[in-house]
């Protein structure tokens, strides 16, 4: 079964930058034509939302990434972006893409981001 890639993960530290990249198949999910969104899970919490594209370009962020992170997507190559700044401690889950409404298609592994000096 196909699942979601996502990539760009790493170790930064307190105020560092990464790029996640999130794809997969258009057959699977069209990123155009849904709202999608940013997930992240640290250890030992529920998995939640922090940022979100619908279908029309709205955009919605979390209050605790608000002003640090993007949401973009290019619709051309089916890929999900999160340009994520200014990068804190608590910021450190493994961060997973998905619709951003149920149902959900099959989620992928993640990418692992650790922010740590």
């Amino acid at each position: 079964q196909e699942r979601l890639v996502e990539s760009g993960g790493g170790l930064v530290q307190p105020g560092g930058s990464l790029r996640l990249s999130c794809t997969v198949s258009r057959h699977i999910l069209s990123f155009n034509t849904n709202a999608m969104g940013w997930y992240r899970q640290a250890p030992g919490k529920q998995r939640e939302l922090v940022a979100s594209i619908s279908r029309f370009g709205t955009i919605n962020y979390g209050d605790s990434v608000k002003c640090r992170f993007t949401i973009s997507r290019d619709s051309a190559d089916n890929r999900l972006y999160l340009q994520m700044n200014s990068l804190k401690p608590e910021d450190t889950a493994v961060y997973y893409c998905n619709r951003r409404d149920p149902p959900q298609v099959a989620w992928g592994y993640g990418t692992q981001v650790t922010v740590s000096s």
